[in-house]
């Protein structure tokens, strides 16, 4: 296979994640969450090992005519904020105009947080809460909270996104990547069987759920309160 058909490869690779993602609406569009999530948890296993891919075969040099940073944004909007937001919506979670509010501040604010040309930070994490409300809803139809608690988590994370506090990318950042990279991938574990087993109450995906969500929302911050040592000896 030459370079160029094999970085042309990498795009093909990351355009399905558009098609999980319309499986994924479709199976929001029947209420059918459980199957929805599973295959939101495909598409995000597809995002996790699509960069790396990405920069092994040098799509930016063999296969230039596609756009890998735009492509992979238009699919993330899809399935980390407009297919969360709507199921927050339509499943009942949030109750009457709390619901509207929700789903207008997800939508809007991820808009403008995708467009941002700073939301990269020195060392490859995130400046600002990076709209993974994939993430933030499913922690929600595992747990059911009440519906404020819910919406002062919106709240709180759609501010965090325009506020310089730090968040790990599971693959690009260093620093403790060790520990958040099986981190990761325990979450999509746990995410895959939360959603098999339908999100029952008294399984234990629920927890681990939460626990590698509350590691991953927190890590970048408390980076930015533990200095790393090489800064330390300088």
């Amino acid at each position: 296979m030459t370079p160029q058909l094999r970085a042309l490869s990498v795009h093909l690779f990351t355009a399905t994640g558009a098609v999980f993602a319309m499986l994924a609406m479709l199976a929001a569009a029947q209420g059918k969450w459980s199957l929805m999530f599973l295959w939101l948890v495909v598409a995000f296993f597809v995002d996790g090992i699509d960069g790396p891919m990405a920069r092994r075969y040098h799509v930016k040099h063999f296969a230039p005519e596609f756009d890998g940073v735009l492509l992979d944004l238009i699919i993330d909007y899809l399935t980390y904020v407009f297919i969360p937001a709507f199921a927050l919506f339509q499943s009942g979670l949030m109750d009457g105009w709390t619901g509207w509010v929700a789903i207008f501040v997800i939508t809007f604010a991820s808009a403008m947080y995708f467009a941002d040309t700073r939301m990269k930070t020195d060392d490859n994490s995130f400046k600002g809460f990076p709209g993974c409300w994939n993430m933030a809803v499913l922690v929600f139809f595992a747990v059911e909270p009440n519906f404020w608690i819910i919406l002062g988590f919106v709240a709180a994370l759609a501010l965090a996104m325009f506020l310089p506090l730090k968040f790990v990318h599971p693959v690009r950042t260093e620093r403790w990547r060790v520990v958040t990279l099986p981190v990761a991938l325990a979450w999509t574990f746990f995410a895959g069987w939360a959603a098999w087993v339908d999100f029952h109450p008294e399984s234990w995906a629920n927890w681990g759920l939460v626990a590698c969500t509350l590691y991953l929302l927190l890590a970048g911050i408390a980076q930015q309160v533990i200095p790393a040592r090489n800064a330390q000896a300088g």
